[in-house]
């Protein structure tokens, strides 16, 4: 395991079991309250899709999806990586209007994942996805979106708290926002990760937004899929985690790509085969609605609020012999 951060004096506050119920507690709230702010009805989303279909989350595009064949339809899937594309065909199939839209329970594999302290093979996460006007395809209404989102984070915080009084409030009133070139001219001297950590430590919760395109340094801050976020409009919402004293990714989100976008994004990564497949084809045809949507990581919201030095304290997933007894040596018991 790579990067692992072991703590000295590290003790859960609550036990396994006890821990289990308030994975629970914060997945229900968290669900309902995020669903009640944006508009947002759940939907059913496949585990799988078709390989062709160019629906699947490729991410940074050196991921391998676990994909299998499927006897009686004669065809090859991919367990999906993420659903950003998928989103957008089911608002325009559910005939769903503006300012209204979807959201699911997703369970993702990414086989290629460095394992940590808070990255697993598992990913679950909700996908949410909302339709949008073409005037509203902005920053401010970007930023909108995402103080709404820190407005159901807030809620949760000030629930848990109430719950479980071992648990103290750490969210400040607001988040910090600040576009990825800023934060670079900020910190000129520190890679994107160092520069995460200040930016969070300092403002305790932070909107990193405009990822995607080279910066004043030639590098982009973070790598990002060319075809679904629109580099321009698109970000990260991190808060400031003591456990691990890190800057803790909670979202990543955006809005997606219109026609023009698209084209100048894949071009930029020299990736325009995508152009050809199902999905990109229907959103060049403007067959598929203006959107934004993101991800939330359902096990990273456990971590921060239940305080879990490790993502396996919070999800069931697979880890190597000597990784786990290491952890237990370290008070860190995995589900």
């Amino acid at each position: 395991m790579k990067n692992l951060i072991l703590l000295e004096n590290y003790k859960s506050k609550l036990s396994l079991i006890e821990t289990e119920i308030a994975i629970k507690f914060v997945k229900d709230i968290f669900e309902r309250e995020l669903a009640r702010e944006l508009d947002l009805t759940r939907v059913s989303a496949p585990l799988f899709v078709e390989c062709e279909t160019g629906l699947n989350d490729h991410l940074n595009g050196y991921e391998r999806p676990v994909s299998f064949d499927v006897l009686d339809v004669k065809k090859d899937v991919e367990i999906v990586q993420s659903l950003a594309k998928w989103k957008r065909y089911a608002l325009s199939k559910y005939e769903f209007a503006p300012e209204t839209g979807l959201y699911t329970d997703m369970n993702a594999i990414r086989r290629d994942e460095d394992l940590d302290n808070i990255h697993s093979v598992y990913v679950d996460q909700w996908d949410w996805e909302r339709i949008i006007k073409k005037e509203e395809r902005t920053i401010d209404y970007l930023k909108y979106i995402v103080r709404k989102i820190y407005k159901v984070l807030k809620v949760v915080e000030q629930m848990v708290s109430n719950e479980y009084q071992v648990f103290n409030k750490k969210l400040p009133d607001d988040i910090f926002f600040i576009s990825s070139n800023e934060l670079l001219n900020m910190y000129p001297n520190l890679s994107s990760k160092e520069r995460e950590n200040e930016i969070t430590k300092l403002h305790k919760a932070v909107f990193i937004y405009q990822i995607g395109w080279p910066l004043d340094n030639n590098m982009p801050h973070d790598g990002r899929a060319s075809d679904y976020d629109d580099w321009n409009l698109n970000g990260d919402i991190l808060v400031w985690f003591d456990t691990l004293g890190i800057a803790l990714e909670l979202s990543s989100m955006g809005i997606r790509v219109d026609s023009d976008s698209l084209v100048k994004q894949v071009k930029h990564k020299n990736e325009e085969s995508k152009l050809n497949n199902p999905y990109s084809k229907a959103l060049l045809n403007g067959e598929l609605p203006l959107t934004i949507g993101g991800g939330i990581g359902q096990s990273r919201l456990c971590m921060y609020f239940l305080e879990k030095a490790h993502i396996g304290e919070v999800q069931a997933s697979i880890w190597s012999k000597e990784d786990i007894e290491i952890l237990k040596k370290h008070n860190i018991h995995l589900l």
